[in-house]
């Protein structure tokens, strides 16, 4: 029997949008997920796997995060196109080019210039204009964009939330974060009237967000 040919990437795509349905409520964010095209932000020697519903390592010892946890987390944002998003921790740019389709103005930081600056290239080859990357230290948010409508955290901030991100997060703003060490989960910040509130949610695995 001769090898099999590799899907095409519309196939392994619409592949991973009919699995994602069954989880995310807001079809936005899925048809964000559908218009990105996570090929780009993956090391070529694994594309083939890019369109797969997995993490997959990326440069720095860091990783590009599953297609259901960043549809999950955007979900859970419930952005309606007109916010500006901080988003915490880079990375390949996989997750500030989903949210950029969701949003005005995502404000990404990155601690690791070298995943800066390719996160840059690809965001620029790809035409995403409205997402700015800063060189910084994530849990420190970015005080000179702040307040921010939506926070994104793709790495784990251990028990709690930095609370310079959550000083940073506008009157009915949202937040989602992993926390915990051995055992992570999301976290859903609300700033409302009353002041924060927070809702534990699922159990994820994310890479430690290093201040």
């Amino acid at each position: 029997m001769g090898r099999r040919r590799p899907h095409p990437p519309e196939d392994a795509r619409d592949a991973l949008l009919r699995d994602l349905a069954a989880h995310v409520r807001n079809p936005r964010v899925l048809d964000a997920v559908g218009r990105v095209p996570r090929d780009r932000f993956v090391p070529r020697s694994i594309r083939r796997h890019a369109w797969d519903d997995e993490a997959l390592p990326i440069a720095c010892g860091q990783t590009i995060s599953q297609p259901r946890v960043v549809a999950r987390m955007c979900d859970l944002l419930e952005l309606q196109g007109s916010e500006r998003i901080l988003d915490v921790g880079t990375g390949s740019g996989y997750h500030a080019a989903v949210l950029a389709q969701l949003g005005a103005e995502v404000v990404s930081v990155e601690r690791h210039a070298e995943l800066a600056r390719r996160a840059r290239a690809v965001l620029d080859e790809l035409g995403v204009r409205n997402v700015a990357v800063h060189l910084g230290d994530g849990s420190q948010g970015w005080p000179p964009d702040a307040p921010y409508d939506a926070i994104n955290v793709a790495a784990a901030a251990g028990p709690g939330v930095p609370p310079a991100l959550e000083h940073q997060l506008a009157l009915g703003g949202r937040l989602v974060v992993p926390v915990g060490d051995d055992e992570q989960r999301l976290l859903l910040v609300r700033r409302t009237g009353r002041g924060l509130e927070r809702e534990v949610l699922d159990p994820v695995r994310f890479v430690p967000l290093v201040e």
